[in-house]
């Protein structure tokens, strides 16, 4: 088969790297299209993922991000209107799945988030959608997908967690000292479909890190606007992540990871770093699971922030292992 595999966000760069070495494996051709937001291009290069640039990430707002929407999907449809593809492949692209759509080229999609309003767009278009186990059949419904859907064990984070062997010394050659507690802190993405709301527990979570002279907070900012929010804030605790680490690497040698974000959080929690969520929208069924379980925590409000504690964590780390995830979803995506 000729696949075309389109990487529109960060998190989706390591989830399919995985997969496109068993796609390869497997004889089949696969090209990557990947869109210039937050770092996914840098993390596209870092893994070494031959792709071609189309897009970039919209203004903040509705209409910014729906007009950006539509705009890189007629770039993509450009882009793939001679390629002959057999199927497109994406972790909910929107924008690949409408120019799929309009070019009659069969989609899959991959999501595990339910409460994504645009999955009402994204999986009435793609011809089959691969979710997890515990997503909401009563969802599936209302996003007309019952049909056309498959399940896969598990979370998607263990495609690529699974196998991932920790560098040695990580924290001494990335520079940071096992003098103090390694905090891990990104904010929340506030301008997205799902979370058009600002996150005042955000800073109030972060002025919290900062004020322990034992923790180094560094901070992982998604969009420039978010380091320019920082201007006023003056702490030598705080460091401003100037380059894109390698997440699984980082999140192993944190003591502690606080996120706006549900991968970064979920990641955390299968390699057993402890973390909480400052996520305000709604919970999903992945991470409610990991909630059950005792890997994820939530800061609902000013009176859960309480409940973080910085300090050098004696982290046994137990990694949740699904060895078989990979070839499992690639069985469905080529079925």
């Amino acid at each position: 088969m000729r696949i075309w595999v389109d990487l529109a966000s960060p998190p989706q760069a390591l989830f399919f790297e995985p997969i496109l070495g068993v796609l390869d494996k497997r004889g089949h051709e696969v090209k990557v299209t990947a869109r210039a937001y937050a770092q996914t291009i840098q993390l596209v290069d870092q893994l070494g993922i031959p792709y071609v640039s189309v897009g970039k990430h919209g203004v903040k707002g509705k209409i910014g991000l729906t007009t950006e929407l539509f705009r890189r999907a007629g770039q993509l449809m450009n882009w793939a209107r001679h390629q002959k593809f057999d199927r497109a492949l994406s972790h909910n692209s929107y924008a690949q799945l409408c120019a799929a759509a309009m070019l009659r080229i069969p989609s899959v999609t991959l999501m595990d988030y339910e409460h994504q309003p645009l999955n009402h767009l994204g999986f009435r278009l793609a011809h089959k959608v691969l979710i997890p186990e515990v997503f909401p059949k009563q969802s599936l419904a209302r996003f007309g997908a019952l049909k056309k859907a498959s399940t896969y064990p598990g979370f998607k984070e263990q495609v690529y967690l699974s196998e991932f062997t920790p560098e040695e010394n990580y924290r001494s050659k990335e520079g940071f000292s096992d003098e103090y507690s390694l905090v891990v802190f990104r904010p929340p993405a506030s301008w997205t479909a799902y979370h058009q709301f600002e996150n005042e527990l955000s800073k109030i979570v972060l002025n919290k890190l900062l004020s322990d002279p034992k923790a180094h907070v560094l901070f992982l900012p998604r969009l420039q606007s978010q380091v320019d929010d920082l201007s006023h804030v003056s702490s030598k605790n705080l460091q401003i992540a100037s380059k894109v680490y390698h997440g699984p690497d980082l999140l192993y040698a944190a003591d502690l990871v606080v996120s706006g974000g549900g991968t970064m959080n979920r990641e955390a929690a299968i390699l057993g770093t402890p973390v909480f969520s400052i996520f305000k929208g709604r919970s999903c069924a992945v991470d409610e699971m990991l909630v059950q379980q005792g890997r994820l925590k939530k800061v609902l409000s000013e009176n859960d922030v309480d409940k973080i504690e910085i300090s050098r964590y004696c982290v046994i780390h137990d990694v949740m292992k699904n060895r078989g995830l990979k070839d499992y979803i690639v069985d469905q995506i080529i079925k």
